[in-house]
């Protein structure tokens, strides 16, 4: 059974408990859908200030489809390369951009999304997908942010 935990100590201890809580969560689980169902779950209650978490997965033809998430409905392919998702995928990077206005090629699926962060899900050398987390807020995601949540995504990895 999980309770929802009350984050009471620095960014940096939070985040750390919330990668704690995901490894109990996904303990003993393989199945891909079922895991990246949760950990959306759990960074959905975990973030403040987002209106979007949620997974696209490396499908054929060099796309990304929409997987497990949290929020309104969503874009359901995403071609590598194009907008944020897909030039994370295509770089195999984090992607962090503070005003998605100003990302050449963004793709608008909800229009109140101000800020993302997108990062990469590579088990050996294969991609997976991407993380995708959206904020209605300009400059939400900064450093602390990305290294806590690219310790998450290797976390996942492990169970996927």
């Amino acid at each position: 059974m999980f309770n929802v935990e009350m984050y009471t100590g620095t960014r940096e201890e939070n985040y750390e408990l919330v990668t704690k809580q995901l490894r109990a969560l996904l303990h003993g689980e393989k199945n891909q859908i079922a895991n990246l169902s949760n950990a959306s779950a759990l960074l959905n209650q975990f973030l403040d200030r987002i209106n979007w978490v949620g997974f696209y997965l490396m499908d054929t033809n060099n796309e990304l489809v929409l997987g497990p998430f949290q929020g309104l409905p969503a874009c359901v392919r995403i071609p590598v390369g194009k907008g944020v998702c897909g030039s994370a995928a295509l770089r195999k990077e984090t992607l962090r951009v503070q005003d998605v206005h100003r990302f050449p090629g963004h793709i608008a699926c909800d229009a109140a999304s101000q800020s993302e962060i997108v990062i990469p899900i590579i088990k050996g050398n294969q991609l997976i997908g991407v993380l995708d987390i959206d904020s209605p807020e300009s400059n939400r995601f900064d450093e602390l942010d990305q290294a806590k949540l690219e310790e998450f995504v290797s976390v996942l990895t492990e169970f996927i």
